[in-house]
């Protein structure tokens, strides 16, 4: 008996030894390890319940993927007659008729499809169709573009490696033309953080995003509203007197007023909604379309509302994690929002666990359907509203 507590005596103090051997370096090393992001403490309200109008439903599981597999990262949408266009992450623009799938651009240059060679790839984010029938784009990484849809002729409009008030553009992400193709409205998500680190950007909480216009006339760009917490998509209102901005990281929708008695002022336009927003395009009813690139599920659990305001974590969370590996925890779950004119919810589609539309950047109403682009599946969505 003695020899057995003796034997487990030993035991224990050898095992104490060995894990405190582990443990010491370990915290060592994490103390000394520095992290790739510099996190702002944020706050957030309750995030609002999911009844009434966001009942979660299966809604988006009516949706069909079109060309599965022969794309991917189809980002934003647009239609001129019933010819789709978008840009994928191997930075092509696509021009999709009669189900064949045609290149007709590429804003950068090859190889494509790793995280090192992104930058000089290019990466097509937003895209709209001006007035005169032509493309513009906006590339992540290289400025706003214009397209020839028939030739592929390309013009760069706004070069990102130009400065803009002393600031560069770092991650250039959505655009909004006026219907006389004068004014682009375009947001730089930020001048630190490349869209290859949205993640870094999201969870930091960098401050340093734009809402920028060019004026196509004078060739001059400058900033309308600074300090955007990953300022995202883009909306003209119908009348064209308010430019909408998706503040991500904050999970609201800014206004700014371009004309009107107003020009000049910022607001908040709908604020606290149920997921961190991303593009924003027009619906039919007068109102807009907002997907959600993340939820904020309540009941539920958000990761970014619980580490808002504990950046230490957040400090350590980089230090062991990749964000690819971080980003793997965020739920699958797809959310599209329709908001009034003046920002109240009118409908909400889900899929919870995202087993037909995934990682929506994009929700684009053309002819009684509505198009799901994503930031990273290899397929578009297509819903029959008549079905929802």
């Amino acid at each position: 008996m003695e020899k057995n507590t003796y034997s487990g005596k030993v035991f224990r103090a050898t095992f104490t030894c060995l894990a405190l051997s582990l443990l010491i370096p370990s915290l060592a090393a994490l103390c000394f390890l520095e992290s790739p992001i510099e996190p702002h403490s944020l706050s957030y309200q309750v995030p609002p319940l999911m009844t009434g109008v966001l009942e979660p439903n299966l809604k988006l599981r009516k949706a069909e993927r079109l060309y599965e597999g022969q794309l991917v990262g189809p980002e934003s949408l647009a239609n001129i007659g019933d010819v789709l266009f978008t840009g994928t992450a191997d930075g092509q623009i696509l021009k999709i008729e009669d189900d064949q799938i045609h290149t007709i651009a590429r804003l950068g240059r090859p190889p494509c499809g790793t995280r090192d060679n992104e930058p000089n790839c290019g990466r097509p984010l937003g895209l709209r169709v001006g007035p005169n029938g032509t493309l513009f784009v906006a590339d992540a990484y290289q400025g706003i573009f214009e397209v020839n849809p028939t030739t592929g002729a390309v013009v760069q409009l706004v070069s990102s490696t130009t400065p803009v008030q002393g600031k560069k553009m770092s991650f250039v992400n959505d655009l909004a033309v006026t219907s006389d193709g004068r004014k682009i409205y375009f947001t730089d998500s930020s001048s630190k953080w490349q869209r290859r680190d949205y993640g870094y950007l999201a969870m930091e909480g960098t401050d340093d995003g734009r809402l920028l216009e060019y004026d196509t006339l004078t060739k001059e760009v400058k900033v309308l509203m600074g300090g955007l917490r990953f300022a995202n998509g883009v909306q003209l209102s119908p009348a064209e007197d308010f430019v909408l901005v998706a503040e991500t990281t904050m999970a609201r929708v800014r206004r700014y007023y371009v004309s009107g008695l107003t020009k000049g002022g910022v607001d908040t336009f709908v604020d606290n909604l149920p997921g961190f927003p991303d593009n924003i395009r027009p619906s039919s009813s007068g109102g807009y379309w907002v997907a959600m690139s993340a939820v904020r599920l309540n009941p539920g659990f958000s990761m970014l509302d619980f580490l808002a305001d504990k950046p230490w974590i957040k400090k350590i969370v980089f230090k062991i994690f990749s964000q690819e590996t971080v980003m793997k925890f965020v739920p699958r779950y797809s959310l599209v929002l329709e908001l009034g004119e003046k920002g109240s919810y009118k409908r909400s589609f889900h899929d919870p666990n995202g087993e037909v539309v995934t990682f929506i950047s994009e929700a684009h109403e053309h002819d009684g359907y509505l198009y799901l682009g994503s930031f990273r599946s290899p397929f578009v969505c297509k819903l029959n509203l008549k079905d929802v």
